[in-house]
């Protein structure tokens, strides 16, 4: 299996950046479809971007579009999420995860990695 661990995550103010990253270890990473995902206390798991094996595809939730850009670097076997204008509402904990298929559907992200948290003060 493939082992993923975020990092990046920390404390920023709102209209700020950060970029977090993903590392991949064990299968080959180019293998994997990768997406990243978010959690807030109390709310449910949410996709918030997904990219194609090859990074020639790329999907964003409507709350991060035009703010946030998914890329890879498959030589490097990582994963990135730029996250520009943050809001207070983006807070949460942020999770990498690998899918063997093509598409978006969250379900067939069955790969995660430990989480990094994401706090955007106003």
């Amino acid at each position: 299996q493939v082992q993923l661990v975020e990092s990046g995550g920390g404390l920023v103010q709102a209209g700020g950046s950060l970029r977090l990253s993903c590392a991949a270890s064990g299968r080959t990473f180019s293998w994997y479809a990768m997406g990243w995902f978010r959690q807030a206390p109390g709310k449910e798991r949410e996709l918030v971007a997904t990219i194609s094996r090859s990074g020639s595809s790329t999907y964003y939730a409507d709350s991060v579009k035009g703010r946030f850009t998914i890329s890879r670097d498959n030589a490097k076997n990582t994963v990135y999420l730029q996250m520009n204008s943050l809001k207070p509402e983006d807070t949460a904990v942020y999770y990498c995860a690998g899918s063997q298929y093509s598409d978006y559907d969250p379900r067939h992200y069955t790969y995660w990695g430990q989480g990094t948290q994401v706090t955007v003060s106003s």
